[in-house]
């Protein structure tokens, strides 16, 4: 399936499919398919039943249009599914239509299929992070010693490594990863309680159904059914707001690295990527456009869940009906900004030379702060205030280097001898616990324990 033009710029081909018309009516009908599975192996319908049915499921050319349409009859799409599904059945086995869908309810199986599709989309996810975390790790391995102008409220500040910038997207990666995996692992449940989440219509055979059918498809038995309990659906929704807005964080930064007057790093380009309609010299960071895109738009997204989570009693009217399209949403934005700073990474051109350029446009101002150090025990903090406010406005007033500007005050030349005042502007010199914090940073988190 294509991408749709209005959802360009907001999913990618993987995950398009992921949550195309067939892929959601496949989930859906497994449901159906795996519950006469269990119930036949349980001995509550006939093997022969359970077989018709699961080959009705694999049937082709169910009318999406008419499902589509008379779901907003219904208010769910499972309704107008089993009807299509039964009457599939009895055309080719008349006793077997009335074992469809037994014991289930319609939010049993718009749930289920539901979680099984965000399983597919696990991997997806994964396969993405997995490229983005080790190309970060070696960038920062690269550019550890890398200098360049740090910079806050985007004014330049004393310098920092490349590396330690990488570090701390790599560590923010990492954290939301783990944070990721734990929510869809608490996620990945099957849903199935029948008309008020008890399994009555059932009998004793409910909990034994529940499980086997769980098993069936891959999911885990949860304590009882969650019909109007969404907080696991919403931890999930949330660890991807917080992966989205540090992938964001990540777009941001380079974003600005590139603009013309910084040009510190460079995006990937190519045939069509990062172009212009009209200005031939463009090479715009179309990943982290992309990305900053999906960073602005998750967190609506996320609120829209939440707002549905206060949902009635046993069975909602409107709360989980609203969730399928949300989350998809959230799925598919995070996933493509994933995809898009994997891509972004491992085409990063880091220029060394711009960088230290950078930091000699400053005229040494940024190191003012180093020479606050070495003055203010000497001279006094608010008298060595004074004097460097004063020589920072003649750099740059001046464009001269402060640390020459600083020379021709006696006030300073008494207390600094010329070699240390030499070796003011020298960024390596000034780095503080930079290597430290690195090290820290890329240490590995405590390997995730996977639970059965």
């Amino acid at each position: 399936m294509s991408v749709r033009l209005i959802e360009s710029l907001a999913t990618n081909k993987p995950l398009t499919e992921l949550f195309s018309d067939e892929s959601v009516l496949r989930a859906m009908l497994e449901f159906e398919a795996a519950l006469a599975r269990t119930e036949a192996g349980l001995g509550i319908v006939p093997r022969s039943a359970a077989e018709a049915i699961a080959a009705a499921t694999r049937g082709k050319n169910f009318d999406v249009a008419s499902l589509a349409g008379q779901a907003i009859e219904a208010g769910t799409l499972t309704i107008p599914l089993v009807k299509m599904l039964r009457k599939r059945v009895r055309q080719n086995s008349p006793a077997a239509a009335d074992f469809v869908h037994l014991g289930a309810t319609s939010q049993d199986v718009a749930d289920t299929a539901l979680i099984l599709l965000l399983k597919r989309a696990q991997p997806i996810l994964e396969h993405d992070l997995e490229r983005l975390e080790k190309r970060l790790f070696h960038l920062t391995e690269e550019h550890a010693h890398t200098v360049m102008v740090g910079r806050t409220l985007l004014q330049a500040a004393p310098p920092v490594t490349f590396g330690l910038k990488s570090a701390g997207w790599l560590a923010a990666l990492r954290r939301c990863r783990k944070r990721l995996e734990t929510s869809f692992h608490e996620a990945l449940i099957v849903q199935f309680g029948g008309a008020s989440g008890t399994l009555a219509i059932l009998g004793e055979h409910g909990l034994q159904v529940a499980r086997a059918l769980a098993g069936e498809l891959g999911l885990r038995l949860p304590e009882a059914p969650w019909h109007s309990q969404r907080d696991r659906l919403a931890a999930l929704v949330s660890a991807c707001g917080i992966l989205t807005g540090s992938l964001g964080k990540m777009a941001r930064d380079i974003g600005l690295l590139m603009q013309t007057e910084v040009a510190e790093v460079r995006e990937p380009g190519g045939e069509g990527r990062g172009g212009s309609s009209t200005m031939p010299h463009k090479h715009n960071p179309v990943g982290c456009i992309v990305t900053l895109a999906a960073a602005n738009r998750v967190p609506g997204l996320v609120a829209s869940f939440f707002s549905g989570m206060v949902q009635e009693h046993e069975r909602a009217a409107g709360g989980w009906q609203a969730e399928w399209p949300t989350v998809a949403d959230v799925i598919q934005s995070t996933g493509l900004a994933i995809a898009s700073m994997a891509g972004v990474a491992e085409g990063l051109s880091v220029d060394r030379t711009r960088m230290r350029s950078n930091i000699e446009a400053t005229y040494g101002v940024v190191f003012a702060e180093k020479a606050m150090r070495l003055l203010a025990p000497k001279l006094g903090r608010e008298p060595a205030q004074k004097i460097l406010e004063q020589a920072v406005h003649v750099s740059t007033s001046k464009k001269r280097g402060l640390s020459s500007v600083l020379a021709e005050i006696p006030e300073v030349t008494r207390h600094l001898d010329r070699d240390t005042l030499r070796k003011l502007d020298a960024p390596e010199d000034y780095l503080g616990a930079t290597q430290s914090f690195i090290r820290g940073l890329l240490a590995k988190p405590p390997s995730r324990k996977k639970e059965g």
